[in-house]
């Protein structure tokens, strides 16, 4: 029987994606491993992989194909012995239609065509919630055999169960579903306010010369992202004023003495480090929310911001406390050359406790910024410069001041921990050989 590839979940909160490229086309015998297809999905252009040997029988979404959602066929897998005849009217009837620029909601085209064209099962998922990565004709064997893809270890590319994974399983007995409970039966919760709808704006500006752009992914999801972010969590800020003369001679000495090993060492990699040493000094503070309770995470994995063409990557530097200035620099430079060419993997932006946004080298004062969920807080940094200020015996003078605000999720983290937090921060970048220590 023919097996359909189905659209695939290339990081876990994908949902739907744009089929690039075709790496391979119709009547192309392909192995598992080999190169099928470029996926754009909100954040990076991945490839994907096959995970079972045959012929391409049948391309049914065309590429350049926008918003395919996950689990959709999007080709149809032959094997020995089958030929197209067997695909029979196979239609790519739940590849979704390009929406037209004046659609205000676009819906998802109704699923139809003819029976050996129907849509593939969902895909199963383990008792913790998690995706459970394996091939249609695996899960069409698991089906018949009775089998629980739960308890059956793959063998195929990042641990996906495959046909022979399957075909050897005898089925164990399972017990009964558990009830819904009243919170999954609850109703959905009320839509996101989108603003006037399409039609509407477009008939405000009539008569007036404008260009349409058109939405990607990528800004989709930020604007989806962000609007959800502000809407449900309750942020408060801290603001500080941070001295910066001692960092600045702390780093033109180290600067120096790095110079033969090709290293410069930027102001934010300071930051880097003092968010990371100060989530280890208050660990109460280095948590996110999971809805029902919150996770403390011993690691300081620090993200952050990177501005690219037309939106942002928040790519983690997982256990920062550990990595001396230089190795975060590095690291730094490396992911945020990556992100400007969408060329990081899901695991590299997904994931940490705290972020850090520096529009500082933009001229920016001061500004508030928004948290990333599931985040805890995420620091705002300005630009450093000079001010009149008044020293410890009373004497003016002038020091390099840099505005730092610290926008705190209240359902993680209380005021008086979140200053705790941001005095930890403020301490490690005024004292900066701490930092070494």
């Amino acid at each position: 029987m023919p097996t359909e590839i189905l659209m695939p979940a290339l990081s876990p909160t994908m949902e739907e994606g744009t089929l690039a490229k075709w790496l391979v086309k119709e009547g192309d015998e392909v192995s598992s491993g080999d190169l099928l297809a470029e996926i754009e999905t909100d954040k990076a252009t991945m490839e994907f992989e096959a995970v079972d040997e045959g012929v391409i029988g049948k391309i049914l979404v065309p590429e350049g194909t926008e918003g395919v959602k996950v689990n959709v066929a999007i080709a149809v897998l032959l094997d020995d012995g089958e030929s197209a005849d067997d695909i029979g009217n196979a239609t790519p009837a739940t590849a979704p239609e390009a929406p037209k620029a004046s659609d205000a909601a676009p819906e998802a085209a109704p699923a139809g065509g003819s029976e050996s064209a129907a849509p593939a099962p969902a895909a199963p998922a383990a008792a913790d919630g998690s995706r459970i990565f394996a091939s249609p004709l695996a899960r069409r064997i698991a089906k018949d055999k009775g089998l629980d893809l739960a308890q059956i270890k793959g063998s195929g590319p990042k641990g996906r169960i495959v046909k022979a994974d399957v075909e050897g399983a005898t089925a164990a007995p399972q017990a009964a579903a558990p009830a819904a409970s009243p919170a999954a039966a609850a109703a959905p919760a009320a839509a996101m306010a989108a603003g006037p709808a399409t039609e509407t704006v477009l008939k405000m500006y009539e008569g007036r010369a404008f260009e349409e752009v058109k939405l990607d992914g990528m800004r989709k999801t930020v604007a989806a992202r962000l609007t959800e972010a502000k809407q449900t969590i309750p942020h408060f800020y801290l603001r500080r004023d941070i001295q910066l003369d001692a960092l600045l001679a702390f780093r033109s000495q180290l600067n120096k003495q790095l110079e033969a090993r090709g290293t410069k060492l930027s102001v934010n990699d300071f930051i880097i480090k003092a968010c990371a040493n100060a989530l280890q000094q208050v660990p109460e503070a280095n948590s996110v929310w999971a809805n029902d309770r919150t996770l403390r995470l011993k690691p300081s994995d620090v993200a952050v911001a990177v501005a690219i063409e037309g939106g942002l990557f928040t790519p983690v530097l997982k256990d920062a406390e550990m990595k001396s200035l230089s190795a975060l620099s590095a690291e730094m430079k490396d992911l945020a050359t990556r992100a400007r060419e969408r060329k990081l993997a899901p695991h590299e932006y997904q994931g940490g406790s705290f972020a850090i946004s520096n529009l500082g080298m933009f001229g920016i004062d001061n500004f508030d910024a928004v948290i990333n969920p599931p985040h805890g807080a995420i620091l705002a940094v300005g630009a450093g410069v000079k001010k009149p200020i008044v020293g410890k015996d009373g004497e003016l003078a002038v020091a390099t001041v840099m505005s730092v605000t610290l926008s705190v999720d209240h359902r993680v983290i209380d005021g008086a921990l979140g200053a705790e937090l941001l005095q930890a921060i403020v301490d490690n970048l005024e004292n900066p050989m701490v930092m070494l220590a």
